[in-house]
């Protein structure tokens, strides 16, 4: 299987294991509130730290979510899209773009530097 089929079948499991957690972790603290409630001081540090155990799961879910999103493009001959990015300034659209250019010429530089140690049989000294 290939990677989108690998990435597919990770956010499947990340999302059952979200959707399985987040209840148990509010659950959790539901549980230690009624014991809090109950006389036991310690348990009020627990009843703020399952709900924000499921906040934080929530937010890396998010996270991991958008690491895989493709990024809008302005086609060259797009007029509305060069005002719309015009207007964005350059930390928006246009910026991005122009600074994923960049990083991919440094990329293939480095595959270069690395193909060539491959081909030397030296190891990569850091």
């Amino acid at each position: 299987m290939g990677a989108g089929g690998d990435t597919r079948q990770r956010d499947v499991a990340l999302t059952v294991l979200t959707a399985l957690l987040v209840p148990g972790f509010l659950a959790m603290g539901y549980w230690q509130l009624t014991r809090a409630l109950s006389g036991n001081t310690l348990s009020w540090a627990y009843v703020f730290e399952w709900p924000l155990f499921a906040a934080y799961l929530l937010y890396i879910r998010w996270r991991l979510a958008r690491e895989h999103q493709p990024t809008v493009a302005i086609p060259e001959g797009d007029v509305d899209g060069a005002a719309a990015a015009t207007a964005w300034g350059p930390g928006g659209v246009h910026g991005e773009e122009v600074e994923a250019e960049e990083e991919d010429e440094e990329l293939a530089a480095y595959n270069r530097y690395l193909a060539a140690l491959e081909e030397s049989g030296r190891r990569k000294h850091w």
